[in-house]
């Protein structure tokens, strides 16, 4: 039998102190993380980035097919998303929970696994924190602070007609994958010998489950000496993030309908769900793919680079958002992902 201790054994102290005892600083910025009032970070001449994501269970996860550990995980990964999207790089984390009884201390050892797996990947210290009990369900809310430097953090403000707007990985598999989770938790009936049909799918369950955020590409822009002129982490789904980057930087966008990267597992699933397939790279969201603008002299250093797409340009304002479709006819960009 699987061993259950009771959250209430502990306490709130020293829960904190089971979930936390363990951790080890790595990073020159982290002066005192757990275990005062307040973590004491400094960064000297680097300018800080901080952001924060709140997750509650049934608006963002749902336990039924996600586990502990791949929820940890994912919830270190998307805030680590937005710090690469400024170009910088995340150093810092706090954890906050809510919980309800439901959940035993095994439960919590399994989220922060996932949690601490990600920052040993990363190389982001856990600094801090809060536990609090809950009515409504699990409740997340994670802080990241990351460092820049002045002179190369990137905005959403900065793209300039002409540029090229390029795209990191590929599109839509997140969203398939979720599809393919929702379906077999549907056909679920609670019986025992069920098994959920997830062959030859895994690479979808992963691009849901246990999502990367591209600290590569952010690296090897940098060794090739590329600063974008703006850029943003998909998250809600190309559409929305492209309609972002065109308000913030004034400016407007055609992209090319055949040049969207979208792997063949995505493409397959699409068509078992008899789903349009561009739809679904376009405002699919979770994704955490990379969406960055640069300068047209750039497209040479740019076409070489692995995992990097071109499929598009910025254009001017007035002339709005558009897909160019494969017969050329253009349908302008709607935000339908997550809002």
């Amino acid at each position: 039998m699987t061993k259950r201790t009771e959250i209430a054994t502990l306490g709130e102290f020293g829960l904190i102190r089971h979930l936390t005892e363990k951790i080890k600083l790595t990073n020159e910025s982290s002066v005192k993380g757990v275990g005062d009032d307040a973590a004491v970070l400094d960064y000297k001449e680097k300018q800080t980035l901080v952001t924060t994501d709140l997750l509650l269970e049934g608006i963002h996860f749902d336990l039924t097919y996600v586990p502990l550990k791949h929820l940890g995980y994912k919830s270190a990964v998307v805030n680590f998303s937005d710090i690469y999207a400024m170009n910088g790089k995340p150093k810092q984390m706090t954890v906050s929970i809510g919980i309800s009884k439901r959940f035993s201390v095994e439960d919590l050892d399994e989220f922060y696994n996932g949690l601490e797996l990600a920052c040993s990947i990363y190389g982001v210290d856990i600094v801090g924190g809060d536990t609090s009990s809950s009515l409504t369900g699990l409740t997340i809310s994670v802080t990241c602070i990351g460092e820049a430097e002045k002179d190369k953090i990137v905005y959403r403000s900065g793209a300039q007609d002409t540029d090229l707007i390029c795209v990191s990985g590929d599109l839509g598999a997140a969203y398939m994958g979720l599809q393919l989770l929702e379906r077999e938790k549907n056909v679920f009936t609670g019986d025992r010998g069920f098994s959920p049909d997830f062959g030859g799918k895994e690479y979808l369950l992963e691009r849901q489950l246990k999502p990367e955020a591209r600290k590569d590409i952010v690296e090897m822009l940098d060794k090739a000496g590329i600063l974008p002129t703006s850029m943003i982490d998909i998250s809600d789904g190309l559409s929305s993030e492209l309609l972002h980057l065109s308000k913030e930087s004034k400016a407007g966008c055609r992209v090319y309908e055949d040049r969207i990267p979208i792997d063949f597992q995505t493409a397959s699933m699409a068509e078992q769900f008899n789903m349009n397939l561009v739809t679904a790279a376009l405002n699919g969201g979770e994704d955490y793919e990379l969406l960055f603008t640069v300068p047209l002299s750039m497209h040479e250093k740019v076409a070489d680079m692995k995992g990097v797409h071109i499929i598009g340009h910025i254009t001017k304002q007035e002339l709005g958002n558009y897909l160019i479709g494969r017969d050329g006819g253009e349908v302008q960009l709607v935000a339908q992902g997550w809002k």
